[in-house]
């Protein structure tokens, strides 16, 4: 299997300066050739010297359609390499790409502006999610003049890929990750009462601010999910989100311990009241939030069944 590395994003996101900086770090000089794909020319242009150095082979596909398994192919056997780097062309339709059998995708890498995320998110938020939706890690450079704006852009990523890591920089470097907003819910009151949007921001933020909730208490309407494998006495309070589009639901939801949660059906509406707790669960594969039910009441459902983040 050759290990493939796809770096993703609009033109002029930054993916040339990310390949070029990853070529010439010292950990990147490794035995074989690296092929490298470019799907589509940017202002800046490859360093030669760099290439040569590097080992690094260059090769240019300008049109969608000669992205085929054959092309790769050919190109694989005229350079045998050891490893494959890919460019991708942001305005190219990810689901249409397939690669050939022996081709082993090792990571996805998505490279932003965020001097132009916002209008991005706004006019082409389909295109774009297809490049957030499958990465390990998403890169949002150039944000000096949108630092304020960083908090919000964080949570409108994590509403499309729960998992990713995400780094913003500005001309200096990294930003600090722990960058705070005002939240929509006060964190230190008795019991934090999340309303439809309050729900919303507050799954995001306890992804990466677990210990912020440890031992709170939380109160909110939700849907039932019960899942088949789900442990004996554990149900899913949540809430179904449109993070995109229409067609692009997810359900966002904790596990939650609950004595009498096998008298609970399957998409019934509950108002919930629980102690948050950061645990290890089995199903979640690592440590999260795992809620312990103080109350569980059935109730009606609100109006506005979906949550968006759009």
């Amino acid at each position: 299997m050759i290990p493939v590395y796809m770096i993703n994003g609009f033109l002029d996101s930054g993916k040339t300066e990310f390949i070029q900086y990853t070529l010439a770090q010292p950990y990147f000089q490794m035995r074989g050739k690296t092929l490298l794909i470019v799907c589509e020319e940017g202002e800046i242009e490859y360093d030669k010297q760099l290439l040569t150095k590097s080992k690094t082979e260059m090769e240019l596909i300008e049109e969608e359609e000669d992205f085929t398994s054959q092309t790769l192919i050919a190109l694989e056997k005229k350079h045998r390499p050891a490893r494959i780097i890919i460019e991708y062309n942001g305005m190219w339709n990810m689901k249409k790409l397939k690669f050939p059998w022996h081709w082993k995708l090792e990571q996805q890498i998505t490279c932003i502006d965020g001097s132009t995320f916002s209008t991005y998110f706004s006019n082409m938020k389909s295109i774009l999610a297809e490049h957030l939706r499958a990465s390990e890690l998403i890169i949002m450079n150039r944000c000096d003049t949108v630092i304020e704006e960083l908090p919000v852009y964080k949570r409108n990523i994590k509403a499309i890929n729960q998992g990713a890591e995400i780094i913003f920089e500005d001309k200096d470097g990294e930003v600090n990750a722990t960058l705070e907003e005002e939240l929509p819910f006060d964190v230190n009151a008795d019991v934090i009462e999340l309303d439809d949007q309050g729900y919303g921001v507050w799954y995001i933020d306890a992804l990466d601010n677990m210990q912020r909730y440890q031992g709170k208490t939380i109160s909110f309407t939700a849907m039932c999910l019960i899942p088949d494998k789900l442990p004996k006495g554990y149900f899913v309070p949540g809430r179904m989100a449109m993070t995109c589009c229409a067609d692009d639901m997810a359900f966002l939801g904790y596990a939650c311990k609950y004595d009498k949660a096998e008298s609970l059906m399957p998409k019934e509406w509950v108002k919930v009241t629980a102690r948050v707790s950061i645990e290890y669960f089995e199903d979640y594969g690592k440590e999260g939030p795992v809620l312990h039910a103080i109350s569980v009441e059935r109730t009606k459902a609100p109006k506005d069944e979906v949550i968006s983040f759009v």
